[in-house]
């Protein structure tokens, strides 16, 4: 549990919350449009999951 902590606490990790966190608020507030949000969002999740992969596939 506790390495897991450390793990979420690294760059990238926050950076992803962060930029989940604000564009959410943004959708939510009608800043941008819930279509625009999706867009964002997948974006992120999709270089923060790829680049974990390709860290896990390295180790090994």
């Amino acid at each position: 549990m506790k390495n897991a902590f450390v793990k979420l606490l690294k760059v990238k990790s926050l950076v992803t919350i962060i930029l989940t966190a604000v564009f959410a608020y943004l959708s939510i507030i009608g800043t941008i449009k819930g279509e625009q949000f999706l867009v964002i969002f997948t974006t992120v999740i999709a270089f923060y999951f790829g680049t974990q992969a390709k860290k896990n596939d390295d180790k090994e």
